[in-house]
């Protein structure tokens, strides 16, 4: 397979954000009555605030009327926000990995689940806007990841077929994305997930980012597709 564009998602793969959103979950949640814990908010990870809002809703119901959903979506992204401003740091092998993948003739885009507020405080945060021709949030799409819609329009952004892009994700609901578009993918599970069977239908998983190195690529471009 010929890779002409390579998509990143960006929490917990780009920026070691998870951390970020639990504790922004907790605090939100925690202001309208609900106790989370992490492992609960493990449940949600790789998908679209609202439907996190509206999940935890589903299950332990609360007066929306006096605490709108939106009201809690909005409060949990400022908090985020303001955790990654203070304290955000991007995950190992981010640096290396742009390097290798700059090197090649390939456009590069950003496809995720978070608000597009959040994508651009973290690659701003990070240095990283100059790197992308598209950057593509799934608050836009009718349905977020596992929903295919995020990547399939950040392929059609950047003009190339779906079977042509090569995706870095880490987590199960991005990768059943990223699969479901027929794309390439690259795993690298949160630690939540280090030993979920279900990575298996990834092409390649790796513990880090920083193991993704000349061989992986060739190994990856040798696919058929």
């Amino acid at each position: 397979m010929t890779i002409e564009a390579v998509i990143f998602d960006m929490d917990g793969l780009l920026i070691d954000s998870e951390p970020f959103w639990q504790a922004a979950e907790i605090r939100a949640f925690a202001e309208i009555g609900l106790v989370l814990d992490a492992d609960m908010c493990s449940q949600t990870i790789g998908i679209r605030v609202d439907e996190v809002v509206k999940y935890w809703h589903e299950r332990m119901p609360w007066d929306s009327g006096k605490y709108p959903l939106k009201e809690v979506e909005a409060n949990i992204v400022d908090g985020v926000i303001d955790l990654i401003l203070a304290d955000g740091k991007p995950m190992p092998g981010v640096d290396s990995v742009f390097q290798l993948v700059l090197s090649r003739p390939v456009k590069i885009g950003l496809a995720s689940s978070s608000p597009l507020r959040i994508i651009q405080a973290v690659i701003k945060h990070l240095d990283l806007a100059k790197h992308f021709e598209v950057v593509h949030s799934a608050e836009s799409e009718a349905f977020g990841k596992p929903h295919p819609a995020a990547f399939i329009t950040a392929a059609e952004k950047l003009e190339v077929a779906p079977q042509r892009c090569l995706v870095f994700e880490d987590s199960f609901n991005g990768l059943l994305a990223a699969k479901s578009a027929r794309m390439t993918c690259v795993a690298v599970p949160d630690h939540y997930f280090k030993d979920d069977p279900r990575f298996v239908i990834a092409d390649m998983v790796l513990n880090s980012l920083e193991e993704f190195d000349s061989g992986s690529w060739e190994k990856l471009s040798g696919n058929t597709p």
